[in-house]
Order: structure tokens, then sequence, then C-alpha cells
């Protein structure tokens, strides 16, 4: 790697925003897995609790930059379109 003073400060900047991403993307993909949980045990209660938090989480990926608005939205389209279809269902 190059010795400039520029380099090495973007490099550890990048290895900071690298960690805070993946935390974030963690968080996330563990909220849509208690989600789908809630929907396979058809906790109605739970489901919609489950999709508030998967959604808030989802807009603050997006706001600050860690996910795509087009992934967020997809992600959280198929989460609402599985519990629609257990509402739905008597």
């Amino acid at each position: 790697m190059a010795v400039h003073p520029s380099v090495i400060k973007r490099h550890q900047q990048s290895l900071k925003k690298r960690v805070r991403n993946q935390e974030a993307k963690s968080r996330i993909r563990t909220l849509i897995k208690k989600a789908r949980k809630a929907i396979e045990l058809k906790d109605r209660a739970g489901i919609s609790a489950q999709l508030k938090d998967v959604d808030r989480a989802l807009g603050k990926a997006v706001s600050r930059g860690i996910l795509k608005s087009n992934t967020a939205s997809r992600w959280l389209s198929r989460l609402a379109r599985s519990a629609y279809r257990l509402a739905t269902t008597p």
C-alpha cells in the first residue's frame, strides 16, 4: 500500500465504514428472520410489530446509503406479501 497520508486515511475510513455497514446489514437480516418466523408461527400480533421494525431499519439503511432504495423496497414487499397471504387465509 502507498504511504501517502491521504491513502492511509481513506483506508482507515473505509475500514470503519465497512464495519458499520456490516453491522447494519446484519441487524436487518436478523429482523427479517424474526418477521419470517412470526409469519411461519402465524403470530398475527407479532407480525405487524416485526414488519414495522423491518420497515424502520430498511428506511434508515437507505437514508444512510447502506442499501439501495429498490433493494429495501423489494425485501419489504416480499415480507409484506407473505404476511398478507397469512392474513387472507382462513
